[in-house]
């Protein structure tokens, strides 16, 4: 899901025309883009792997009775725990043009952790082997999905517009449903967050690569591929969760 605002960067000589006309031949512009698509995916997939391995080890020191992992999800401390990863994002979203890369990538890691810290919930909840079998499965269709939007001709621009006001939906639904407590809307909010932001792999991915032909050769290169990491994450964290209502087998 996009969560960040195009840059806006100052300097002329800014585009496609732009790049070819100072030298950047096909070739290298194609090469660029391979480089600039695997960092992101590089980043996406550390950071999957990090929170991961968080979630694992604090998980062992609650069921091993550890004082301080209960604190982080038995006391107040929770709810640091939960909002944290929401405050690195909206840092990393506003300060975007301020900040020197290495800064971003800094609040980028902090907030993979974080979310390991989050997700480390999910842990006691489900059974690990049915945690593992939705993991793949997301897994498996992210990286379809991501496909598609990497290779499709055809543009998603209407198709993301119509998702992103979905999630603003599933927003609405979700706090509605914290005081009906309603098993069917549960159900129906579980399905759609799973279409949903399987069509935002898509769309995101599309929207990553045609982007670097705005930051190819600029200071922003590195700072979207950052960014746009963050956005395939949540893409794939949302997918994971809202799949495991259904494939996950509690304690």
């Amino acid at each position: 899901m996009a969560i960040w605002n195009d840059p806006q960067p100052s300097q002329t000589g800014f585009g496609a025309s732009s790049r070819m006309n100072a030298g950047f031949s096909q070739g290298s512009m194609d090469a660029g883009l391979r480089k600039y698509m695997l960092s992101i995916y590089n980043y996406m997939t550390s950071a999957v792997l990090l929170s991961g391995i968080v979630a694992v080890v604090l998980m062992q020191l609650v069921l091993a009775q550890n004082p301080i992992a209960y604190a982080l999800l038995g006391s107040p401390l929770r709810w640091v725990v939960m909002l944290a990863p929401l405050g690195f994002v909206m840092a990393m979203n506003f300060g975007l043009n301020r900040m020197q890369s290495s800064t971003l990538k800094l609040l980028f890691w902090a907030f993979a952790f974080t979310m390991g810290l989050s997700l480390s919930s999910i842990l006691l909840v489900y059974t690990g082997a049915s945690v593992a079998a939705t993991f793949f499965a997301t897994a498996g269709a992210f990286a379809g999905l991501s496909l598609v939007g990497y290779t499709t001709k055809k543009s998603l621009s209407g198709m993301g517009s119509f998702l992103i006001m979905g999630v603003f939906g599933l927003l609405i639904a979700m706090l509605i449903n914290i005081f009906l407590h309603s098993s069917g809307l549960s159900f129906v909010i579980s399905l759609l967050g799973v279409l949903i932001f399987a069509g935002l792999t898509a769309y995101d991915t599309q929207r990553l690569k045609g982007m670097y032909v705005q930051v190819a050769g600029t200071q922003y290169e590195e700072k979207i591929a950052v960014m746009g990491a963050l956005t395939l994450y949540l893409d794939f964290i949302n997918m994971f969760q809202f799949l495991l209502s259904f494939m996950g087998d509690r304690r």
